[in-house]
């Protein structure tokens, strides 16, 4: 499916950035550069949660500077998902993005995600690390991981994805708000694209690059995710339905 060729300039503001953060202060001022720079970005929603390092200090000015930059703050550590309930659910612009706050993807690539939805052929589109293009290589077992998971969801949602861990999913914001989210930590991934498969929405995957980082550089995933990440296939693509 061929979209109209646009670029992130060619796109008006319409996004609501929903940015998890947790001890992130090395990448923290350059990520939030980068996602200001990109046209379609109306609103970046960081959503710090009890970090224990610079980063509430760093991202403390931000609102002075930009003010699209909104940010709110945990008390207490809570998780990636649970930190990312927070920021859906103050999200008002018409199309809701999730970003790391890593460096791990890369803002310049908005556009990729939203010229299906603009297209009005999509509601909500997901970027896959493994179609087609340039990658940065890296764990052989976190890829082997990351099939097996997406191969047993794919089984309980009957959907065909490449990448269903992908941090890139965009959302019509009437969707993603509407749903009830449960997982505190990485279990989100699984339980949304499960609960995203029973709604009547249409559904596209597109290539994005991924540079991903090492455990030196502050990854934070891990086996317990992966095995967590199985339970929340079961639950959400099985146990649910029935």
């Amino acid at each position: 499916m061929n979209f109209p060729a646009q670029s992130n300039n060619d796109i008006d503001p319409c996004l609501s950035l929903v940015m998890p953060v947790y001890n992130e202060a090395a990448t923290i001022d350059t990520i939030i550069e980068l996602v200001l720079k990109q046209r379609p970005v109306a609103e970046l929603i960081i959503v710090d949660d009890a970090s224990t390092d610079n980063t509430w200090q760093a991202l403390e000015s931000w609102p002075k500077k930009d003010s699209r930059v909104r940010l709110l703050r945990h008390p207490e550590n809570r998780g990636k998902g649970a930190a990312l309930r927070t920021g859906i659910s103050h999200a008002a612009k018409p199309y809701v993005l999730v970003q790391d706050a890593d460096m791990e993807y890369d803002p310049s690539e908005y556009y990729v995600l939203l010229n299906p939805i603009l297209a009005n052929k999509a509601d909500v589109v997901m970027g896959s690390r493994f179609m087609a293009g340039a990658r940065h290589v890296l764990y052989y077992w976190h890829a082997v991981g990351n099939k097996v998971l997406t191969t047993l969801s794919n089984m309980t949602t009957n959907l065909w994805l490449t990448d269903m861990e992908t941090c890139y999913k965009l959302f019509r914001r009437e969707i993603i708000q509407g749903i009830a989210l449960e997982e505190n930590r990485f279990g989100f991934e699984p339980e949304v694209v499960a609960k995203i498969a029973r709604l009547d929405v249409r559904i596209y995957e597109v290539p994005i690059s991924y540079s991903g980082r090492t455990y030196a550089d502050g990854k934070k995933i891990n086996w317990k995710d992966g095995v967590s990440a199985l339970r929340c296939i079961a639950k959400y693509g099985i146990l649910n339905r029935l």
